[in-house]
């Protein structure tokens, strides 16, 4: 924001109200106009600004050259204070309150101005700070094609010496790898030797296992004939006997029998 945003305007309004115009009082807390009828307008392009309290401090910039700004005691004011001592007269004040009221009014103008005045540059200032970034940046161009000039080759070499040790350490991992993989080899060889060795002496034992069983099986078949062979014969003895007791027993009753009828026949002829 330019100094000469910093004015002040009479704007004629309805009758009986007049306003003033300032983009340095859009965030007064106490305004100086309050009940002096006087309305506060802001201009379109500062309705957006940041306005700073009365003792804002002012922030320190990288390039700390400020610029030829007038003094306060300097500075020309763009509003008429008579005209607003008699304004503020006409609308009740007396004449000690709208001096003191106008002294406020300038006070606060300045101060604001002050803050203004010091966030400000000129165009020569923005120049020259201009001019000094892009001799830093020439300054610093001229530093970057210097280390590339003196340290190219040093980083080619860094460079060559680093693929050397690549090389040397891929033909090293190259070499364990293939003493790994060969004693991983051989060590797969022997495991799968030594499992059909293991493997055939349970053949073998499962073999002579399934002989024995045989064997057993067979004698314990052939005394299971043999028993069975006993007990037919044994049977066959038996029912022998039985035939014979049989007989013998089949002769006792009938030599019974005919005894009896002899007895009763020979009882008969004599009764008879």
């Amino acid at each position: 924001m330019s100094p000469s945003m910093m004015v002040w305007k009479r704007v004629n309004a309805s009758p009986g109200l007049q306003r003033i115009t300032c983009a340095a009082f859009s965030r007064c807390v106490t305004p100086p106009w309050t009940g002096t009828g006087l309305t506060p307008v802001l201009p379109p392009a500062v309705t957006q600004m940041f306005v700073r309290e009365l003792n804002t401090s002012i922030r320190v910039f990288q390039y700390d050259s400020k610029p030829d700004v007038p003094k306060s005691e300097g500075r020309k004011l763009f509003f008429d204070t008579h005209a607003i001592v008699r304004l503020l007269e006409e609308n009740g004040f007396t004449e000690e309150q709208a001096e003191m009221m106008v002294k406020v009014l300038v006070r606060t103008t300045d101060s604001n101005m002050d803050v203004v005045y010091n966030d400000m540059v000129t165009k020569v200032h923005q120049e020259i700070m201009l001019q000094r970034v892009m001799s830093q940046i020439a300054a610093v161009k001229k530093d970057m094609i210097i280390l590339e000039k003196s340290e190219f080759s040093t980083l080619l070499a860094e460079n060559e010496k680093l693929k050397i040790q690549l090389l040397l350490l891929k033909v090293q991992l190259t070499d364990v790898l293939n003493k790994v993989r060969s004693d991983t080899m051989l060590d797969m060889n022997l495991e799968k030797s030594r499992v059909k060795e293991l493997k055939a002496d349970q053949e073998k034992k499962l073999l002579e296992t399934r002989n024995e069983i045989m064997e057993m099986t067979a004698e314990q078949d052939r005394h299971l004939t043999q028993t069975n062979m006993k007990i037919d014969t044994e049977a066959a003895g038996v029912q022998t006997m039985l035939e014979s007791h049989k007989l013998d027993t089949i002769k006792y009753l009938a030599g019974s029998v005919f005894t009896c009828l002899t007895v009763v026949l020979g009882f008969y002829r004599i009764w008879m």
